[in-house]
């Protein structure tokens, strides 16, 4: 298959199944909430260090919000209901409470529920006070520029982490180039993140390491310094720098979205913007249920 005159290797992406929650996180201006979502969202790109994998998923308008101020939907992925749990009140409480005006709401409905407010609540020393509205508790927490309204609890779904494909491209420059249009056109798209720095991923891993204790290690299948050494190399000649971008999604249909719009952003580059070929992470179908198959996505 070819897009544009770039190869769409016949290939597929694995994932797996992670759980995940939405919140829905507002402040008095825009500014103000994304200094609360930078936050919250940091060093949040790999479960396998970093314990969640989570980013904005949309920008949300004042007509779009509980409380009708400006707001930003975030979307946490982890690998347990309860490492979901610890997450949300680690980083609610230390990146959103504390930022000035902030507020925390439940932006997922369906499923078993964790605590959100219930928890952070508290830190309001005994000051703390309940509110029902519709049906769904709210906490009101005294602090210092008034008051914290966070949610009383958020429920957690079945959502796909690892969703991927991989640039390979003529240039570092041109590949990132090509890795930001398609981070672009993926942010568009409801429903699934990219939680890498600038949603792109130059360390591609593999399961696994000849390191006792290391459960995983670079890709060296797609390291273009190791395509004359490496026996299983995917790295064409002409090719000098690969970039991944990794998708995480409330569901498949989202992950797919997700692919497809982000390789058709890549792909308009074509061979003159240096894009040469689009490929796939997968470990034979051994890590992940989910298989997105590129020619079936870009059909």
């Amino acid at each position: 298959m070819e897009i544009n005159g770039v190869t769409i290797v016949d290939t597929f992406a694995e994932a797996f199944p992670m759980k995940f929650t939405r919140l829905v996180v507002t402040a008095d201006t825009p500014e103000w909430v994304a200094a609360a979502t930078t936050s919250m969202t940091g060093f949040a790109t790999s479960v396998i260090a970093c314990g969640c994998e989570a980013a904005v998923d949309e920008i949300l308008p004042p007509e779009r919000t509980p409380d009708g101020r400006p707001g930003a939907s975030v979307l946490i992925f982890a690998v347990s209901r309860d490492e979901l749990a610890k997450q949300v009140q680690r980083r609610v409480g230390q990146c959103v409470m504390t930022s000035p005006g902030s507020a925390c709401y439940a932006g997922h409905q369906e499923g078993k529920r964790i605590p959100l407010g219930d928890g952070l609540r508290y830190f309001g020393d005994g000051w703390q006070i309940a509110k029902r509205l519709g049906g769904r508790r709210y906490w009101r927490v005294p602090v210092m520029d008034g008051e914290f309204v966070c949610e009383g609890s958020v429920a957690v779904g079945e959502g796909i982490g690892g969703g991927n494909f991989i640039l390979l491209g003529r240039s570092r420059p041109e590949c990132l180039r090509a890795a930001a249009a398609a981070a672009a056109a993926i942010r568009d798209e409801p429903g699934a993140i990219l939680p890498f720095p600038g949603g792109v991923v130059r360390s591609g891993s593999k399961v696994g390491s000849k390191y006792k204790g290391l459960i995983a290690s670079t890709n060296t299948r797609f390291c273009p310094t190791l395509r004359a050494v490496e026996p299983e190399t995917r790295v064409p000649d002409g090719v000098e720098a690969v970039l991944e971008l990794v998708i995480d999604g409330i569901d498949e249909e989202a992950v797919r979205r997700a692919t497809r719009a982000g390789i058709a952003a890549a792909a308009a580059l074509g061979p003159a913007g240096g894009v040469i070929a689009v490929d796939a992470g997968n470990y034979g179908g051994k890590l992940g249920k989910y298989h997105f198959r590129l020619h079936e996505v870009m059909a």
